[in-house]
């Protein structure tokens, strides 16, 4: 049986207390409206066909990516990332909406919008993903088990097409003459372990000492982007690097952030010189690229994708692929 009361001069609160179910409570402007609301629910429980959706049907979007951020995101590798993901979604339009009411199109408004102000696929992407992640934790580990992902039914902005940018040996010459008179002794050597080793520029950045066996030729990557620690063997030129690294007391092998190196690599291309010191910029050039020109070169030196795979720790041949581009005429060599 229903029961009803004033909250406020404006608003009726109809509460619901049955046996076998949860109490159900909802606030309305007008009591008409309470009492429909109430005649409905107590039908659905007495022919079997209520299913519990309150928590969803009172609680916005916006508190669901709080509540996200505080439980969810700080187990993630990419927090400060997501966490900027987070703040765009919970400044939108979507935010203030309660969950059960948003429907796919919302979404789509959503995406719609992103594009034209001009935001990147890849970037309007990862943030439907995480819309969605939000919805199925709402919806498996939250009590909202009759929320609808409707984020599932939105498509994807077309990404572009992978970049295949490679390093030229002019480029690589006029990089490393910066990179050894740059004021940051260590922009040199992880310009280097980059092209031998094709770790990943958190990689590098978050290396210790006591995973490198220069005996052995290989460093030990415990924390990695997918989780999964591998071993990676070093060339010659890279372990000459090592050795001529100091040691630091804090058992680190650089020292750095991923970010110092992704800014200091960019003011390189950018005040690249001729050896006269004429102005020569490297355009179009990210560190990452090292990454994929590393890849690249493995494959230009006869190894075998299981091989790369092995060292890059790409997990499939078609994540391997997006960095692998072989020159024609060094294909045509092979073919001999």
């Amino acid at each position: 049986m229903a029961t009803f009361r004033k909250r406020g001069p404006y608003q009726w609160q109809a509460i619901i207390r049955r046996k076998g179910f949860p109490e159900q409570t909802k606030t309305f402007e007008t009591k008409t409206e309470a009492l429909a609301w109430s005649a409905t629910i107590e039908s659905q429980m007495m022919r079997g066909v209520w299913r519990h959706d309150g928590y969803a049907g009172n609680t916005t979007l916006g508190e669901c990516l709080e509540r996200y951020n505080k439980e969810i995101t700080p187990k993630k590798k990419g927090e400060e990332q997501e966490n900027y993901k987070i703040k765009i979604l919970s400044e939108s339009t979507l935010a203030p909406c309660f969950m059960l009411n948003i429907r796919s199109k919302d979404i789509a408004d959503y995406r719609d919008h992103r594009i034209s102000i001009g935001r990147a696929a890849n970037t309007i992407k990862n943030e439907l993903n995480l819309l969605s992640a939000v919805f199925e934790t709402c919806r498996k580990e939250w009590g909202m088990e009759t929320l609808t992902n409707v984020v599932k039914d939105v498509s994807r902005p077309k990404a572009p097409q992978g970049r295949n940018r490679r390093l030229t040996p002019r480029e690589e010459e006029t990089l490393m003459r910066m990179a050894k008179a740059n004021r940051s002794p260590w922009i040199a050597p992880a310009i280097t372990i980059a092209l031998e080793t094709a770790m990943r520029q958190s990689e590098i950045a978050g290396l210790k000492w006591e995973y490198v066996n220069l005996s052995n030729a290989t460093i030990h990557l415990i924390d990695t982007k997918n989780d999964e620690e591998r071993y990676v063997p070093l060339s010659s030129r890279a372990i000459e690097v090592f050795k001529n690294l100091p040691r630091r007391l804090d058992g680190k092998v650089l020292g750095i952030n991923p970010k110092s190196i992704s800014s200091t690599f960019t003011k390189l291309c950018r005040n690249a010189t001729t050896i006269d010191g004429k102005s020569d910029p490297i355009t179009g050039l990210r560190f990452h690229d090292l990454r994929h020109e590393a890849v690249s070169r493995m494959f230009e030196k006869g190894l075998n994708p299981m091989q790369v795979a092995s060292i890059s720790g790409h997990k499939t041949l078609q994540m391997l692929k997006r960095y692998t581009h072989l020159k024609a005429e060094d294909l045509a060599k092979m073919l001999g």
